[in-house]
């Protein structure tokens, strides 16, 4: 298994060839995830993905914002070899939920700017909608890899043995922030090593997500068989975030993730978010709008306090505070704010350092 899970890893890194070891991924979160941490991230050895947009026409503004911001940044050579490959794909992916983004307009952001990678998520129809869009994709960009996110063992099967399956399969813990498995999911150290042994005949790599904020993490989500790293509420603390103070500083305060977080939709109502698949809710910071919704508090109210709150800039933050705050289970291990270079590198080091320490003589 250990054999199979090198190779998986290696054959992952080759198709993106800056990428040092272990693979490092940031989430594309909706909004917060911009060109600006895709790049950087990308910049330190790992793979940045630009997050949906609040509509899919931004997909196309973002991926341009990205190339010029790699021609502008001091890159390492090997990702200046990367642009300048045969290849011709762009070094960021970028992230799509499927129920919501238009995939034509999202299909034609990709035949424009050939990202290295499309991340799927979130479909209204299953795996058929999934095919649809890696259909779509593979004939107007072949080289631009397909990402699937799955949250439960089913879901990892459909995917794998799909008419289109994935070049990646990213496995989501229950563990993670924003939106995920509403009632079936379970946690990345279960659901990992189980998906692995379930598809190891098809050889796709499989990343890891969910509650995975440090080298210890890493380190051990490898060891359960991933290829690769996916983080999204530690690189909610960087500097490249795209995040309100308010919201950013809550996430540096809050601890206790198991019990201070809670999947909800409150906050999407709350917000004018409705028609997400009713088998995704998000994980969020709990503050004065859920526990006065569980105190009884009707919703017209609260309603009513939430949008007063949005006028009061970052005050609408906090336990005081009203707004949606979507982070992680592990967000009581988030104590400052780095360039994402920083969190990148740190994460690496910290995995190899700790499995060295264990395996000295490996």
């Amino acid at each position: 298994m250990a054999t199979r899970s090198l190779t998986l890893a290696r054959n992952l890194a080759s198709a993106y060839p800056w990428v040092a070891a272990p693979f490092i991924i940031g989430a594309p979160m909706r909004v917060m995830a911009g060109p600006e941490l895709a790049v950087a991230v990308s910049a330190a050895g790992g793979l940045g993905f630009i997050g949906p947009g609040n509509k899919t026409s931004e997909t196309a503004t973002a991926l341009e914002r990205a190339r010029e911001l790699l021609a502008m940044s001091e890159i390492p050579t090997s990702l200046q070899a990367a642009l300048k490959s045969e290849s011709q794909v762009l070094p960021i992916g970028v992230g799509f939920q499927t129920w919501t983004d238009d995939m034509k307009t999202a299909v034609s952001a990709i035949k424009a700017h050939k990202p290295c990678a499309a991340w799927l998520f979130a479909p209204r129809n299953g795996q058929e909608e999934f095919d649809s869009w890696a259909q779509h994709i593979r004939e107007i960009s072949p080289k631009t890899q397909i990402w699937i996110q799955v949250g439960t063992l089913r879901e990892a099967l459909l995917a794998v043995k799909s008419k289109s399956p994935p070049d990646v399969l990213v496995v989501q813990g229950a563990e993670a922030g924003g939106h995920g498995r509403a009632t079936d999911g379970i946690g990345i150290i279960t659901l990992l090593p189980e998906v692995a042994d379930a598809a190891q005949s098809h050889d796709i790599p499989l990343v890891a997500a969910g509650g995975i904020l440090d080298g210890r993490a890493a380190a051990a989500a490898l060891c359960l068989g991933a290829s690769g790293i996916v983080m999204g509420t530690r690189f909610l603390a960087s500097t490249e975030a795209r995040i309100s103070k308010g919201y950013q500083n809550e996430v540096l305060r809050a601890t206790d993730g198991g019990v201070s977080t809670t999947r909800t939709t409150l906050y999407n109502r709350l917000r004018g978010t409705v028609g997400w698949p009713e088998d995704f809710s998000p994980r969020t910071i709990i503050n004065k709008s859920y526990q006065e919704q569980k105190a009884g508090v009707p919703f017209d109210k609260l309603k009513v306090l939430h949008d007063d709150a949005l006028k009061s800039g970052d005050a609408g933050w906090g336990p005081e505070g009203r707004l949606a705050t979507y982070a992680g289970a592990g967000v009581g291990l988030i104590h400052d704010v780095k360039d994402a270079r920083d969190i990148v590198t740190g994460v690496r080091d910290g995995a190899v350092n700790i499995l060295r320490d264990l395996y000295p003589k490996a």
